[in-house]
């Protein structure tokens, strides 16, 4: 016995997200220890990969500054490290 085919139309619709992308010239870096931004980006995903991409965003883009052992240390050696 065969099932009849059945097609369903789809209309798509183009959705247009806009994130601000600007900080405020006031604003300061949140800083934090490696293992303090590692730990807490590490409580909101279990994957490694999204670990290593967002801390390596947030320390590129200037967002987070780093204090204790890694505070001098540019991101590129501290990433090479790991």
């Amino acid at each position: 016995m065969s099932a009849a085919a059945t097609t369903i139309p789809i209309q798509h619709c183009q959705i247009i997200h806009e994130v601000e992308t600007t900080r405020e010239p006031e604003s300061r870096a949140q800083e934090l220890t490696l293992l303090e931004l590692v730990e807490a980006v590490g409580e909101v995903t279990a994957d490694e990969q999204e670990i290593v991409a967002t801390v390596t965003h947030l320390l590129v883009s200037g967002r987070v500054r780093l204090i204790g052992n890694f505070h001098d240390e540019p991101v590129d050696e501290i990433l090479r490290s790991s």
